[in-house]
């Protein structure tokens, strides 16, 4: 592992899977690619020689995984303000990037087998656990989707019956049950997941949405926060304790604003706590929800700015 400031020659990237970014487009080929799937950053620089050792390991291993993941390659040379960000002093580094922020990573030089691993954890975040039943967990989606709750349920269940593993209707059945004001059910439904997917994206998000439902459960009436706020526009509580309110009420979207003007005015206010519920609410919609993909993308850009 070398410090950051000396020279040498650059590592060829492959053209599918593996491609180099910019500063400037790091939001696009990283933060917004991994929405979709798991993206591996290898921080390096052209003079860095166990860099040179390190790219050919990640680029045969993420070409191994199949389009599982990808793989871009940041010089740290040409992106000291993405370097900054995350707290880069020496490399190469190496982060998977899921959901656009970073879930896994490591620094210096491993062994070929530590790197095949990485990238099969990086792998595992978007992994595809229908079991063969994509058409019968559209058809339960649809039911939820259209109001018939108890359908839908009738229907996860019956999933799990031939698959008791599928992380998919586990969260679609706990889902169901929260559509039939349900909430304690469906806090045990999730609880009785087995203990390798207790972690899946699918659960992980209706544990967000449990989160939040509670949370608004302990907030005062929209207007009242709102009138209360008008009244002092630099009361940061008020402001989030309004944030819980609307997203109670069903108004993500000014919930999300309100939690970005909070991020905006103090990022640290209260530990952190507006960026964390903002990625409690992220975590609560799917990936393409457009709310979510906008207010990742404003949160990001005031992250790396």
């Amino acid at each position: 592992m070398l410090e950051l400031g000396a020279t040498d020659g650059a590592t060829p990237v492959g053209e599918d899977l593996i491609s180099d970014t910019t500063e400037a487009q790091f939001m696009d080929d990283v933060i917004e690619a991994s929405k979709l799937t798991p993206i591996i950053v290898d921080f390096w620089a052209p003079w860095c020689g166990p860099c040179k050792a390190l790219g050919p390991l990640l680029e045969d291993a993420v070409n191994a995984a199949g389009g599982k993941v990808r793989m871009v390659k940041l010089d740290v040379d040409h992106a000291p303000m993405v370097a900054q960000q995350l707290n880069i002093q020496s490399i190469p580094t190496v982060y998977a990037f899921w959901q656009g922020q970073p879930v896994d990573g490591f620094q210096g030089a491993i062994t070929p087998a530590e790197v095949q691993a990485f990238i099969k954890r990086a792998a595992a975040f978007a992994v595809d656990e229908d079991g063969g039943l994509a058409d019968a967990l559209a058809a339960a989606e649809e039911m939820l989707e259209a109001g018939a709750a108890e359908d839908a349920a009738q229907t996860f269940s019956a999933i799990l019956g031939e698959d008791g593993n599928n992380a998919a209707a586990f969260g679609g059945l706990a889902r169901a049950h929260i559509a039939m004001d349900d909430l304690d059910q469906a806090e045990a439904i999730l609880n009785g997941a087995p203990a390798e997917i207790s972690d899946a994206p699918e659960i992980e998000s209706v544990r967000a949405q449990i989160a939040l439902i509670q949370q608004a459960a302990e907030t005062g009436p929209v207007n009242e926060l709102r009138a209360r706020l008008e009244g002092n526009p630099d009361d940061l509580q008020t402001r989030f304790d309004l944030a819980l309110a609307m997203h109670g009420s069903g108004d993500v979207e000014a919930a999300v604003d309100e939690l970005l003007e909070i991020f905006r005015r103090d990022r640290d206010w209260n530990a952190g706590a507006a960026k964390t519920q903002l990625f409690t609410v992220f975590e609560s919609l799917s990936p393409q929800d457009p709310i979510a993909l906008a207010g990742r993308r404003r949160l990001s850009s005031m992250i790396f700015v």
